[in-house]
């Protein structure tokens, strides 16, 4: 019996070992998978044109529209669309005061679209540029990174659509805690090396930096054809993919930098609203719940032994992986199991709240999940 008890633990201690080892040798890949946007080398004729869905954003809009600007002769026109605003976002806007600026006023939301999808949309049909740069308004380009997009899709003429996850800026315990596994699961959980730009189940992209083509754009429909997505970013790069389009995620920690949420609150709706399509899908939830607890969880409150070590030591070089490469500090490396918890927590409750029928709310709408 003794015997059979330690084959039984070893086999456990291995799989753990494992859940750990895996996502931190595809780190190690994807660290040249996942590269940075080259500089440009060449100029470009064609121009971008930069939307902006703003719902009560006055106090991020100035600052946002004043980086597109510094990106230079490239952005042709920015068009900002007021999705209803409350605050003082229009004017806050005009104070900018530069011909390029063009602020059009957003239609009531209609039944079975997500706000930021129809704020988009119609943001699309008064573009006029070959290129359509969404970019969320708390948002801050670099001073050449629309150049340096604009590079990526020259370079690599088949791409029509690129994106990148921002530098997120966190300040507070649950921004720190809990964001920067955004990148977590971008570098450790999403196999690019096995990834053409064409197979729609590896697409990635983040909604709040997407540069894409307006032609496949429109091809493949835009954001109507994902009106009742959420996520919209990895909808829309899903979406153009399965139209034959290929599409590009590229590390944009240097391209731009975002604080998305400002307080405990605002962390909690936010993933809470982005859960049910992503990690807490019916099937998805367990599988994630072994990766992410096996892996990043157990290893911790186990007792110590060579293969729980091996599971420790991986898990934590993961995390200094990503931290080193995506500007996040040392406290989220340190408590990254108690952020892991939390993680899943918050994917059990989103679960359960869709599983009783109840709605999520963000920016005063509630979404069916």
């Amino acid at each position: 019996m003794p015997d059979a008890e330690n084959k039984t633990r070893l086999r456990a201690e291995a799989a753990l070992a494992a859940f750990a080892v895996l996502p931190f040798i595809l780190g190690l890949l994807n660290l040249r998978a996942l590269s940075r946007a080259p500089h440009p080398t060449s100029s470009t004729d064609e121009g971008v044109s930069v939307l902006i869905p703003a719902r009560n954003e006055a106090g991020q809009i100035r600052e946002a529209l004043e980086a597109v600007l510094a990106n230079g002769s490239l952005v042709r026109e920015i068009i900002v669309l007021d999705d209803n605003s409350s605050d003082d976002t229009i004017a806050r806007a005009r104070e900018v005061g530069d011909p390029r600026i063009r602020i059009v006023s957003g239609k009531p939301l209609p039944p079975g679209w997500c706000g930021k999808s129809h704020a988009c949309a119609q943001l699309a049909r008064h573009a006029r540029q070959d290129w359509l740069l969404f970019l969320d308004a708390d948002v801050r380009l670099a001073p050449e990174a629309v150049r340096r997009l604009m590079t990526v899709v020259n370079e690599q003429r088949s791409i029509s659509l690129v994106s990148g996850v921002p530098h997120q800026e966190t300040h507070s315990f649950f921004e720190w805690l809990l964001l920067p596994f955004i990148n977590v699961l971008l570098f450790g959980y999403l196999p690019l090396p096995l990834d053409k730009g064409r197979t729609a189940s590896l697409a990635a992209a983040c909604g709040q930096l997407v540069l894409v083509k307006a032609q496949a754009y429109r091809e493949a429909g835009g954001h109507e054809a994902i009106r009742s997505r959420l996520h919209d970013g990895l909808a829309l790069a899903r979406s153009l993919r399965q139209h034959g389009f290929c599409t590009r995620l590229v590390d944009a920690t240097d391209l731009a930098h975002c604080r998305m949420y400002r307080s405990a609150s605002q962390v909690y709706a936010g993933l809470m609203k982005n859960a049910v399509e992503g990690l807490a899908g019916p099937v998805s939830l367990p599988i994630w719940t072994a990766l992410l607890a096996g892996g990043h969880i157990l290893p911790f409150l186990l007792r110590a032994s060579p293969l729980i070590w091996v599971a420790r030591i991986a898990s934590i070089a993961l995390r200094v992986l990503v931290a080193l490469r995506c500007r996040q500090g040392i406290l989220t490396v340190l408590l990254s199991p108690l952020g892991t918890l939390l993680l899943l927590s918050i994917q059990f409750h989103a679960r359960l709240r869709h599983m009783t029928g109840r709605p999520v709310t963000w920016k005063g709408r509630l979404y069916e999940t």
